[in-house]
């Protein structure tokens, strides 16, 4: 697979630093995909990312909102005395991370028969939404001054 040097632009911008990482972790090789997960749309402004993590406990799993990124991690401890005769029920420890959009907030959380649910809303500030502005016309505006002066002669 190609690898792209993406270090010709970075000589070129200033406070593009957001830019930079997020094409650096889109052009890694390697994409970990232990373990599953999805990602809904639940409605207009609202998300949720469903992870398989059977096995782990609340106590096991970690979530962070850092920046605008998502890190969701699990570490499992395991008995000593487990003595398997066969393990196919993955249970190593994770990290994974999602990059938010921005105004995305992490709603909650929880875990229920072995998927965790984290669920996200985008919440965009009044003054970021769009808004009409209205148009006045100047036409009436010279008809005003010009009254006023034949009133004032």
């Amino acid at each position: 697979m190609r690898t792209f040097d993406f270090s010709p632009l970075y000589r070129s911008t200033v406070g593009f630093d957001q830019l930079q990482s997020l094409l650096d972790s889109v052009t890694r090789d390697a994409s970990p995909t232990y373990p599953p997960y999805n990602i809904e749309r639940l409605g207009e402004a609202e998300y949720r990312i469903t992870m398989a993590v059977a096995g782990f406990s609340e106590n096991d799993l970690s979530i962070e909102v850092k920046q605008n990124v998502l890190t969701i991690s699990g570490k499992r401890s395991e008995p000593e005395n487990t003595n398997y005769l066969y393990q196919g029920i993955a249970g190593r420890s994770f990290e994974r991370r999602f990059q938010l959009a921005d105004h995305v907030e992490v709603k909650g959380a929880q875990l229920e028969n072995g998927l965790l649910h984290v669920d996200l809303v985008r919440r965009i500030p009044e003054e970021l939404k769009p808004r009409q502005i209205a148009i006045k016309s100047s036409v009436s505006n010279a008809r005003t001054i010009e009254g006023n002066l034949a009133a004032a002669e």
